[in-house]
């Protein structure tokens, strides 16, 4: 990409990561920075994530920036279903009728039929819903691939996208590693990033948040040994091994606190309220001074009581309540 190029770029919410990498800012729900699709503009271009069902008009525009027409794109694949993510699927794969749509197999059924995704989402969002992340349309069946422990995307020209089966955050979830790069798409596996302030912290939404499955595949991506990570939520992030143990140590954290408000008695929304408290200290985007709108956009992506209620809920499940 030439500088004018890159110039025009930036004004679409573009940004070159090199090795023919492009990171889209998807606007969720109009909002800067929250999720972001990436664009491998290699011989047979791949678009890894497309963000909600209203990001799929900002992805087209994104991709036709980037020199990327309807019959162009290769391959769409999203580390997992969660609409933030994967709701644009169905859109996108209309607006690319030659893409290929791969996902990891216990999450290709509800590409193919959004119905039951979109009826639990409807009852933890209601009105919500449409504004936050639109209606996910089905996708043919015939157009989804599925990957399960390890999987490969061709990139063309010799390169490869593998995927690495890393549950924990959602049980449909997969990391993907770039061959020529060294990129590793980490999704929520690794938890959600704030570049202005560096901070990083959980995701671990119910009904699928499992502690040794979320350390086991932080241990999966260190052993991988990429060169950086590319945050879903949100950008790049060259400081790989501190960033894996700072997830791994933020998992632990909110689950012992969890714990703790939990095992008081504590009805969800004191406990939440209290996990809040106790973590507060750990975030320059909470700091008192800082930037509300930074504040507001941690809360957006990492919401406390999601995360509260995923470690509740998985306590429960796992019968680790008292520790």
């Amino acid at each position: 990409m030439t500088e004018a190029e890159r110039s025009l770029a930036a004004g679409h919410g573009i940004t070159a990561l090199g090795h023919e990498v492009y990171e889209i800012d998807t606007r969720m729900a109009g909002h800067e920075g929250i999720t972001a699709g990436y664009l491998i503009r290699a011989e047979r271009p791949c678009l890894v994530e497309t963000g909600t069902a209203p990001s799929a008009p900002v992805v087209q525009a994104a991709l036709t920036q980037l020199g990327v027409g309807p019959a162009d794109l290769a391959t769409v694949v999203v580390t997992h279903i969660h609409l933030d993510h994967a709701g644009g699927v169905g859109d996108i794969a209309a607006m690319y009728p030659a893409a290929e749509i791969v996902v990891h197999e216990k999450g290709a059924r509800h590409l193919a039929d959004p119905s039951r995704l979109m009826n639990s989402a409807r009852q933890v969002y209601g009105r919500a819903l449409e504004r936050l992340f639109g209606e996910l349309a089905p996708t043919p069946a015939e157009r989804i691939r599925t990957v399960e422990e390890r999987g490969s995307i061709d990139l063309g020209g010799g390169r490869r996208l593998d995927s690495h089966y890393s549950p924990g955050h959602a049980k449909h979830h997969v990391g993907l590693i770039d061959s020529v790069s060294g990129d590793l798409y980490v999704g929520d596996a690794a938890g959600v990033f704030i570049r202005e302030t560096g901070d990083l912290r959980p995701a671990t939404p119910p009904p699928d948040f499992d502690l040794a499955l979320a350390l086991g595949s932080l241990r999966t991506f260190a052993a991988l040994a990429p060169q950086r990570l590319l945050f879903s939520h949100f950008g790049p992030v060259e400081a790989v091994q501190q960033t894996l143990e700072r997830s791994a140590e933020e998992l632990n954290v909110w689950v012992e606190q969890t714990r703790l408000a939990h095992g008081t008695g504590l009805d969800l929304d004191h406990a939440v309220a209290m996990v809040e408290e106790q973590t507060r200290h750990r975030y320059a985007a909470l700091a008192a001074g800082e930037d509300p709108e930074i504040a507001a956009r941690f809360e957006r992506i990492s919401g406390a009581a999601a995360n509260v209620a995923g470690i509740v809920h998985w306590l429960g499940r796992s019968g680790s309540a008292s520790g």
